[in-house]
């Protein structure tokens, strides 16, 4: 049954792509603008300064576990926007 919804909907995207007229992609009919490639270096800058922030909570959970609840979810704030770079 799975296999089946698969392979139509490999058909009907295969169709959409013979419906277009010679060099214009699927981006260029339907307005999606290009894809932005994701900058590699600010990715992996803002993934130490998380990492480093996390081991910072993990550290301070046997002191204060409030302080360090505050610190991991900072971290993972800092990960949320390291998603959108």
């Amino acid at each position: 049954m799975i296999g089946l919804q698969i392979k139509e909907e490999i058909n009907m995207k295969n169709k959409k792509l013979k419906d277009l007229p010679v060099g214009m992609t699927l981006q260029d009919k339907y307005g999606l603008g290009e894809y932005k490639q994701p900058d590699a270096r600010k990715y992996q800058k803002i993934s130490f300064i998380k990492s480093g922030i996390r081991l910072l909570g993990y550290i301070l959970l046997p002191f204060d576990l409030g302080i360090a609840m505050g610190v991991l979810i900072i971290s993972e704030i800092i990960g949320i926007f390291e998603e959108l770079v």
